[in-house]
């Protein structure tokens, strides 16, 4: 089976999922984005992508987007999914259509000022698990970056939040990521409209997307399982953090 074959393969499967975990939700069933994390491609496979239908790439350098939008370019939308450094923001902030990963004050100025006229949309990442090794704020810092935010005066709009995950056995172990998540959108929702529509979360991964899902997930990353042959189901069973 070619690349393009088995990524259209695994990506009616995780499609499937999805959509059954709307139901069961009792959702809309096209409130879930699937985001491929490009990261894990070659420029061989990031073409199997496009002709397998897949539309949305979530880069993690700033290095990476330059190079790969230069030979891809509108075949897809780009999004920013990985730390974003400050003295990286002027390359990525006028590429990309959200940024999942913003995680300071001062980075949220500096978007403001590399912002192009249009402004730049982005998500708070949100580290829920407290896990040293994973980026974020904690929920008490959220309110401080939205309000740096509304100073920009419409330059960076916040669409939502992001958060990564722990890397568990089972999906199950980590539903409580999700819902801390979605609490923390409803409880800003309300009070932050209509400076921000806070509508989007990303969460949710290769191994525990469809839990992501039933907890409110409108964004979900998918990472090599597209595309890697591996006894049993990767789509469910990777721990790679994909």
């Amino acid at each position: 089976m070619g690349n393009e074959e088995l990524i259209r393969e695994r990506l009616d499967v995780v499609q499937g999922r999805v959509a059954e975990a709307l139901r069961e939700s009792g959702r809309p069933p096209d409130e879930v984005r699937i985001l491929v994390a490009s990261k894990y491609y070659a420029p061989e496979q990031m073409a199997a992508l496009a002709g397998a239908g897949v539309k949305l790439l979530g880069e993690n350098k700033a290095e990476d987007l330059l190079r790969k939008q230069e030979e891809f370019g509108d075949a897809f939308e780009w999004h920013f999914i990985g730390h974003l450094q400050r003295r990286k923001a002027k390359d990525v902030v006028a590429r990309v259509a959200l940024i999942h990963s913003v995680d300071s004050v001062r980075l949220v100025e500096e978007l403001a000022k590399r912002a192009p006229e249009e402004g730049v949309e982005v998500l708070v990442q949100v580290n829920v698990s407290g896990e040293e090794s994973k980026y974020g704020v904690e929920e008490g810092e959220v309110e401080p970056l939205l309000e740096a935010a509304a100073r920009s005066e419409g330059r960076v709009r916040v669409r939502g939040f992001a958060t990564l995950a722990p890397l568990v056995e089972r999906a199950e172990d980590v539903r409580y990521v999700f819902v801390k998540l979605r609490a923390i959108r409803d409880r800003l929702e309300n009070s932050w409209s209509p400076h921000f529509d806070l509508s989007e979360l990303s969460m949710g991964m290769s191994n525990d997307y469809r839990v992501a899902v039933e907890e409110g997930a409108t964004i979900i990353r998918i990472g090599r399982a597209l595309i890697e042959e591996t006894v049993g189901d990767p789509l469910v069973r990777r721990l790679d953090g994909s």
